[in-house]
């Protein structure tokens, strides 16, 4: 089985670790993002995978070659945006399928456990144009709604509402019929969501829903990334791609961690960084070379390349950009982002009074 994989978007909400590498580039419990969904992938059946790129696309063929984590690869760029429709029909150039086999669609940004092998099996038993992901979600009205009827099939897309009909959304993994690709106007700006489906399903094309509420994330925020992480190193969600045993952490190569700090709740530690004596990190990702002093406190936070933290300083909720330096006796707290290569000099920024 061809997947597509969507990776084109510029990771916005993710700055300012999105400003040198893209959203699914992102170092997430000890590999790029990608490889997860790569190594799942090809857990599920996938033999190739066309990337369709836009932002910096030149660094994923850099990352991933021509094969990776069992998968042949290929790369289709768009020069403009084209949309979720769009990224899909241009990067279907590169596809092999005929026109009846299935084409699993993946978007870079979602880190999911559901059963693809189940997804791809509703598609063909109902002979579908379409089979959507769809996971169930406690509050629906934050999302649009996907209901389906009693066999399963979609029969509408519904914008978000505060009195939605169903808990059902979209959860951005899809199947397509591969004739059903081409049917998504060439060259042009184009929504699945918004358009490719509500048009299939007016049409009277079978479009169905696999509703499976396991494991699913959009990584999309700074909070979400480092939870998604956090989770694949507790082992909340298995991945092929893990360099080493679910825990409390993930010590990478040649990271250094004193026997007396403590680092848990799923804390990825980079290859040379440095966690000394008496520092506290919890739930946080610390990439390569980044430093944390003694009684310096991290919680749910980012340190990219090379950022530092200085003695007695506290991140809570902070996303530190690479090269940044946090003198001593800061605190940052509430989604702070301190962009690379800003250094901040000693108790510059406070959020209680001096003892």
């Amino acid at each position: 089985m061809e997947a597509i994989l969507l990776v084109g978007g510029q990771g916005t909400r993710l700055r300012p670790l999105t400003i040198s590498t893209p959203k699914p580039l992102l170092p997430t419990a000890g590999v790029a993002f990608l490889a997860h969904q790569l190594a799942r992938a090809h857990a599920a059946g996938v033999d190739r995978i066309v990337f369709a790129t836009s932002y910096r696309a030149e660094m994923f063929e850099a990352a991933f070659g021509t094969h990776a984590y069992g998968v042949d690869l290929a790369y289709v760029s768009e020069n403009e945006p084209l949309g979720t429709g769009g990224a899909i029909r241009n990067a279907a150039r590169a596809l092999t399928a005929k026109p009846d086999d299935p084409v699993l669609i993946l978007n870079g940004d979602i880190l999911s456990g559901h059963d693809v092998q189940a997804q791809v099996a509703v598609h063909e038993r109902a002979e579908a144009a379409v089979t959507l992901h769809l996971t169930e979600v406690t509050d629906p009205s934050r999302f649009g709604c996907v209901p389906t009827d009693g066999t399963g099939r979609v029969t509408a897309f519904l914008e978000k509402t505060s009195h939605p009909v169903t808990n059902q959304i979209n959860a951005g993994c899809y199947v397509f019929r591969r004739s059903a690709i081409d049917t998504i106007a060439e060259d042009e700006v184009v929504s699945v969501e918004r358009e490719t489906f509500p048009s299939l399903i007016a049409s009277g094309a079978v479009v169905m829903g696999h509703v499976e509420s396991g494991y699913w994330l959009d990584v999309g925020t700074p909070e979400a990334f480092v939870r998604g992480s956090c989770d694949l190193v507790l082992g909340k969600l298995a991945s092929p791609a893990m360099p080493g045993e679910p825990g409390e952490r993930l010590t990478l190569t040649g990271a250094s961690v004193s026997p007396g700090a403590v680092v848990r709740g799923g804390t990825t530690v980079g290859r040379g960084a440095v966690v000394e004596a008496g520092a506290t990190v919890l739930g946080s990702v610390l990439l390569d070379e980044a430093f944390v002093a003694e009684g310096a406190t991290v919680r749910n936070s980012v340190l990219s390349r090379g950022a530092r933290v200085g003695p007695g300083a506290v991140l809570d909720d902070v996303i530190l950009g690479d090269g940044a330096v946090v003198g001593p006796g800061n605190e940052l707290r509430g989604g702070l982002r301190v962009w690379p290569g800003i250094e901040l000099p000693p108790t510059a920024v406070r959020f209680s009074t001096d003892a």
